[in-house]
C-alpha cells in the first residue's frame, strides 16, 4: 500500500482536479508503480463502500435468512461494485488507442481511481442515514440522489483534466465509461443473483 502522505497528496490531486485546477494532475503518480498502486483506492473506499452494502443486504434478503446467508449476500455485492469499477478500466485499455487517449490513459485511471474513492465517502452520510434509519429510505434516497448527481459533474471535470483533449473527448469518455460501468452493475447483478429478495 501507498505511504500515507502520497494517499493524502493523491486524493487531493483529485480533489482539486475536480475543482478546475488542471494543473493537479501533477500531483498524481503516473508511473508504472503509480498506475497500479492507485487500485489501492479500492481498500480506501471499502469501509464507506461496506456500510452501503449492509442495509442493502438486509433489504434484499429474506427475513428469515440467517446471519452467514446475509454475510454471503454482502460478498456478492462487494463482487459487483467493484466489478464494475475494475472491469471497464480493462476494457477501457483495450480500447484507449482506438479513441486516441492511450497517452492518457494511465492518468485517467490514476485520478478516476483516487476520484471513486472520494465519490464512496462523499455517500457516507445518505449510507449511515439508511443503515441507522431504516424508516428514511425515502430521505435517504433523496441524499443519495443528489450526491450521484453532484458526484457526475465533479467526475466530468476529473475526466476532462485528466484526458486533457477537450471536453468533446472527455465526454465521449466520461458517458461509455458510465455506460459501461451501469452495464458491468447489471451484467454481475444477474450473474449473482441480485435483485430480489433472497432467502441467502
Amino acid at each position: 500500500m501507498p505511504p500515507a502522505e502520497d494517499i493524502q497528496r493523491h486524493l487531493l490531486g483529485a480533489w482539486r482536479m475536480m475543482t478546475g485546477k488542471r494543473d493537479a494532475v501533477r500531483m498524481l503518480d503516473l508511473s508504472v508503480d503509480g498506475f497500479w498502486n492507485s487500485f489501492f483506492a479500492i481498500l480506501i473506499a471499502l469501509p464507506v463502500l461496506l456500510v452501503g452494502w449492509v442495509p442493502l443486504a438486509n433489504e434484499l434478503a429474506v427475513p428469515e435468512a440467517r446471519f452467514v446467508g446475509r454475510v454471503l449476500l454482502v460478498l456478492r455485492l462487494a463482487v459487483v461494485d467493484i466489478g464494475s469499477w475494475v472491469l471497464p478500466i480493462a476494457a477501457l485499455a483495450a480500447i484507449s488507442g482506438y479513441v486516441g487517449i492511450r497517452d492518457r490513459f494511465v492518468a485517467y485511471v490514476v485520478a478516476t481511481n483516487w476520484g471513486s474513492a472520494l465519490f464512496a465517502w462523499f455517500m457516507l452520510p445518505a449510507s449511515l442515514l439508511r443503515l441507522v434509519a431504516p424508516g428514511l429510505g425515502e430521505a435517504a434516497t433523496a441524499l443519495s440522489l443528489g450526491i450521484f448527481l453532484a458526484s457526475m459533474v465533479l467526475l466530468w471535470r476529473l475526466t476532462d483534466a485528466a484526458i486533457d483533449k477537450g471536453p468533446g473527448v472527455a465526454t465521449g469518455v466520461f458517458a461509455g465509461m458510465f455506460m459501461a460501468s451501469v452495464l458491468t452493475l447489471f451484467a454481475l447483478q444477474d450473474l449473482l443473483g441480485i435483485g430480489a429478495p433472497m432467502p441467502s
